[in-house]
């Protein structure tokens, strides 16, 4: 199920993190169609500049790997799928140079190709950082699955870069094809854009690719008014950190403790810094931290985590990375230490909490979220 097989080669491809028993591939048919498309138009030379964005988890970095292109991504998770997919794949890590959305590609690129993201702000963003990589001969060349292509969509791309058309469809995936035209004058991107917290009266600012951009969830609402406060928390995690409403209440209800904002999102984790220097008095004892849930974090190290945990890794809804996030709670909380997290009702996360720690409370509840804690 994980062998990748397009004109450019056959590869080994896994999701990441991997797990036992998986049962969904690492590349869909809009992968499968531009590489394809790629192949059949002879686009690709031995000295094109490959500019990739949104590599979910390498099938088009990999396969282009001889080309050593720039893939950038805003997922650390997905960088982490392109590196140990290379290793699998005995290719060498120097050979894909891979970025976030905030470090800037140098030059005019040949081909840029693009998987367009799930968010259509995130588009809307990479498309204005790019503007300047791309000129007239740049073959701009994106893809989705069928469903996930919206007027909106295009509208974006003849905004900001220029005519743009479709291709048929293939296996329900389909092609943009797009030409970049000097002479638009499409402005400067949006973002950060910023909404005001009516909870606290706090502006929060808020890069693209951050989840509830435009205004506070109601998670997060909910969660906002049972936040505790304590003399025993010296060090406070904010987990699946978004734009660091939780840590940075927590922040101002703790103010001694020390507290890491951990996102794997770069634009979130630097939306989370961008809020903290702004919004508290003393940012210094606050750490920030773009990683795979809980890696890199010292075990039995944390006296509280608050998480509002995602449901969704790109298109698949499933409960896996909340799984995982509590499963590494637990490493990483002290005796005593515990995780506090909101959730939808339905979701039944008070099963896996207490399996997990042998007891689970429930501190709130509303028609929509219950607010759970468990003590290791």
């Amino acid at each position: 199920m994980n062998i990748f097989e397009i004109p450019q080669g056959q590869f080994t491809l896994n999701r990441y993190p991997v797990r036992k028993d998986e049962q969904l591939q690492a590349w869909d048919a809009a992968d499968e169609y531009l590489l394809l498309h790629l192949h059949e138009q002879s686009l690709l030379t031995d000295s094109s500049k490959i500019l990739i964005l949104n590599d979910a988890f390498g099938a088009l970095s990999i396969s282009l790997a001889e080309y050593a292109p720039c893939s950038v991504s805003d997922s650390y998770v997905s960088h982490q799928a392109i590196i140990e997919n290379a290793r699998v794949n005995s290719i060498s890590p120097k050979q894909i140079s891979i970025q976030n959305n905030f470090q800037s590609v140098s030059g005019i690129v040949d081909l840029l190709i693009i998987k367009i993201p799930k968010n259509l702000a995130m588009l809307e963003d990479e498309l204005f950082r790019i503007r300047d990589n791309c000129d007239e001969n740049t073959v701009i060349l994106a893809s989705a699955m069928s469903k996930h292509i919206h007027s909106s969509t295009l509208k974006l791309f003849e905004r900001i870069l220029g005519t743009t058309t479709t291709s048929l469809a293939r296996k329900k995936a389909r092609l943009v094809m797009c030409k970049l035209n000097k002479e638009l004058k499409p402005g400067k991107s949006p973002y950060p854009g910023q909404y005001k917290n009516d909870v606290t009266d706090e502006v929060y600012l808020n890069h693209a690719n951050v989840f509830s951009r435009e205004k506070l969830d109601l998670g997060s609402r909910f969660m906002l008014e049972h936040i505790p406060q304590s003399n025993h928390y010296t060090n406070i995690l904010d987990l699946a950190c978004g734009n660091g409403v939780l840590g940075i209440t927590a922040a101002h209800l703790n103010p001694m403790a020390k507290v890491l904002f951990v996102d794997e999102s770069f634009m979130a984790v630097e939306s989370a810094r961008l809020n903290a220097k702004n919004l508290l008095e003393d940012d210094s004892h606050c750490d920030f931290k773009v990683t795979d849930c809980l890696q890199g974090i010292e075990d039995a190290s944390l006296d509280l985590i608050l998480n509002n945990p995602p449901f969704h890794q790109n298109h698949v809804v499933g409960d896996f990375i909340a799984w995982q996030m509590f499963n590494e709670a637990k490493e990483k909380l002290k005796v005593g230490g515990e995780i506090m997290i909101v959730g939808n009702r339905h979701l039944g996360y008070h099963i896996k909490l207490k399996k997990l720690f042998g007891r689970c409370e429930m501190i709130a509840s509303n028609k929509k979220f219950v607010i759970l804690k468990a003590v290791k």
